[in-house]
């Protein structure tokens, strides 16, 4: 076996080459090959395996300057990607806007207003169902029962909306699929399409969602791209102890190196939002699986370097005495704060312990960057950097720029276990203030349909006002200098909610901090682009859908698009969320809304049945396209976007965006 020489303990063993407190190993580059044996006190054979040492570690050195050239491409081609969809959409809708004469000056279609007559189309409600059909001659035999009359949509079995076994794309068989379809042909574009589009059950046992192989994708190329850079050049074989200290060097550069974007993954305040066109909400899946990377890395770093102690150094050290040399015991340090700071991230931590998460998140965050700072000297740039983007996003942008005070009304709904949060002002102009074009707005100056805002109530308790929770605003949202009519709707769950519930039942106002908003029109631009929109909302996701359906149903390209939504509800009294009259509205406006039975006592509906019936019922030919959005618990959401899955398969142009709410 070989072994490394010993090294004093002030000397950093992970890198021999750079550390100013290593005269007597730059004597090397100094002194003759037969000096270099003598000074060191190295054998033939240690000499070999300290040469492969120092030749490795030079090579990573330079290597992994080109890391951050590779992340930034990668980000490039994404934004540029994006930015050609996005052109994409804008020709379409301007082309639609020319092939329309009709069109009204400020945007608004001609006749939007217009009640619809018998004709147009009948509808049904009782106390848990409500249905409305665009055309009452459109309502084919087969389907009757989804849409007319009293007669309740069909039913899944007891367990769930969506088996979690069911095979990929099943839901392309014909017995459901649409009237609208093209000719039964392979289509390699369409099949990668619904491929791409496709999300798989999640994991059995662990119950862990798995997203949509379109993410999965990218996930699987930015690991592919981290894998070989650990490991580009390494020789495991007939490479002494040198490959395994190697190994724990490039780990340790890896992590160092990845530091930056996690952090900037996380803030929600960003420049990839700006290029990409993606909400940090997608952005923080990235985050998460890189996350889980990151601590692999740490784990194979902390390993690898126990590896080369054991192989190479226990005649010297003891394993404590290892652990007791101040770089490593830093290491150690910072090693096992980001252990724990995994673990307590954890989506079944997080739906339990949300407000532990919040404050372990940020108190972890703080030491495992100080012993990283101190673990190694090239670490520094990296946690600089990361802790300029951890600042500059939580305290300049959230705390200074996005967040402002208002005082709400607390409202328990009918269901009597949901708050609404509720406040109105004149809206700031956007236009006037460069500071604001630059860096931002608070709420205090509107919102975009589907977005939301961090809530804090620090009259609920002390701890309250240290705690910040996600909710999407569910009003429509305000014109520039108009008034803002704000609402949020919180359903007790635990916690914060919990409290707020109770909090409420005793309280009529309260005074509430608002950081936001935050989120994305990628959803929106997509819906706009469609021939056909539908939304599909289970629950709260209301609160997605109504912003979305009133600026869809106010702004339509042309009187051709059909707009559709699909609401799911547990119980008949949650219609009370956003009030029959704003349903009668958009209703009025030209909605197609489907709102059956009440899951409770009625037992979950056919989410993907209800799809293709409106997709039928809203389509006029194959070429229509079609978008849909949906917003609601996991399994309704993967049930939707696996329909949107088979449709594709079946030659319809269709794009799904899935607006995940909750914890």
């Amino acid at each position: 076996m070989n072994h490394l020489p010993p090294f004093h303990h002030n000397l950093r063993i992970s890198d021999p080459l750079s550390d100013p407190r290593l005269p007597d190993l730059r004597v090397r580059n100094e002194t003759s090959p037969a000096n270099q044996t003598q000074a060191l006190n190295l054998t033939a054979e240690q000499e070999l395996d300290f040469g492969r040492l120092v030749e490795g570690f030079v090579f990573s050195r330079w290597f992994f300057v080109t890391y951050q050239v590779a992340i930034v491409g990668v980000v490039l081609i994404a934004a540029a990607l994006r930015w050609h969809e996005r052109r994409s959409r804008s020709r379409r809708r301007a082309g639609r806007r020319k092939e329309n004469p009709e069109k009204s000056a400020n945007g608004e279609t001609a006749g939007l207003l217009r009640r619809p007559s018998q004709d147009d189309g009948e509808e049904v409600q009782d106390d848990t169902a409500i249905r409305t059909s665009r055309s009452g001659t459109s309502a084919s035999n087969s389907s009757e029962s989804t849409r007319s009359g009293n007669n309740t949509p069909p039913t899944k079995r007891e367990e769930s909306e969506v088996r979690s076994d069911s095979p990929l794309l099943a839901a392309a068989d014909n017995t459901h699929s649409s009237g609208h379809l093209r000719p039964s042909s392979f289509r390699p574009r369409a099949y990668l399409r619904a491929c791409l589009m496709y999300q798989p059950p999640p994991v059995p046992l662990l119950r862990r969602i798995i997203p949509a192989n379109s993410t999965t994708l990218i996930i699987l190329l930015l690991l592919a791209l981290n894998i070989w850079y650990l490991l580009f050049n390494i020789t495991f074989y007939d490479a002494g102890t040198a490959s395994y200290a190697i190994l724990a060097d490039r780990a340790g550069l890896l992590f160092a190196a990845n530091m930056p974007w996690l952090y900037l993954m996380a803030a929600k305040n960003q420049p990839i939002k700006l290029l990409t066109g993606d909400s940090y909400e997608n952005l923080n899946l990235i985050h998460r699986r890189q996350g889980q990377w990151m601590c692999f890395l740490g784990v194979l770093h902390f390993g690898a370097m126990m590896l080369a102690w054991y192989l190479s150094l226990p005649r010297y050290y003891t394993f404590w005495g290892y652990l007791a040399i101040p770089y490593v015991t830093w290491g150690v340090g910072a090693w096992f704060a980001y252990e724990v700071l995994y673990l307590t991230s954890l989506s079944s931590f997080r739906e339990w312990w949300y407000e532990l998460f919040l404050a372990s998140h940020v108190g972890l965050q703080v030491v495992a960057l100080v012993a990283l700072w101190f673990h190694h000297f090239r670490a520094a740039p990296y946690v600089m950097a990361s802790l300029i983007i951890f600042v500059a996003d939580r305290l300049i942008w959230r705390v200074g720029i996005k967040t402002t005070k208002i005082q709400a009304e607390l409202q328990v709904m009918e269901d009597g276990e949901t708050v609404k949060v509720s406040g109105n002002w004149a809206t700031a102009s956007r236009k006037n203030s460069w500071w604001r074009r630059c860096f931002g707005y608070n709420v205090r100056s509107g919102w975009l349909p589907s977005e939301h805002v961090f809530i804090t109530v620090p009259g609920i308790s002390t701890k309250h006002s240290l705690q910040f929770h996600p909710m999407t605003i569910a009003s429509a949202a305000p014109e520039d200098e108009g008034q803002a009519w704000f609402n949020l709707i919180i359903r007790a769950k635990g916690g914060f909610s919990r409290d707020l519930l109770h909090y409420a039942r005793t309280h009529s106002t309260a005074t509430v901090r608002l950081d936001g908003p935050y989120g994305s029109l990628h959803a929106l631009e997509m819906l706009h682009a469609s021939d056909v929109a539908i939304i599909v909302a289970g629950g709260s996701g209301i609160a997605v859908a109504y912003p979305m359906l009133w600026n869809l149903l106010h702004h339509k390209p042309d009187s051709r698009q059909r707009v559709g939504l699909i609401w799911i509800v547990q119980d008949a009294r949650h219609i009370s969320w956003i009030s029959t009259e704003r349903l009668d509205e958009l209703r009025e406006l030209g909605c197609h809304i489907v709102v059956p039975p009440a899951s409770r006592p009625h037992g979950r509906p056919d989410v993907r049945q209800l799809l293709r019936d409106s997709v039928d019922e809203l389509s006029e030919t194959a070429d229509d396209k079609l978008g849909v959005v949906v917003s609601g618990p996991d399994s309704m959401n993967r049930g939707v976007r696996n329909a949107c899955a088979a449709l594709a398969l079946n030659g319809r142009d269709v794009e799904v965006s899935v607006e995940k709410f909750g914890w």
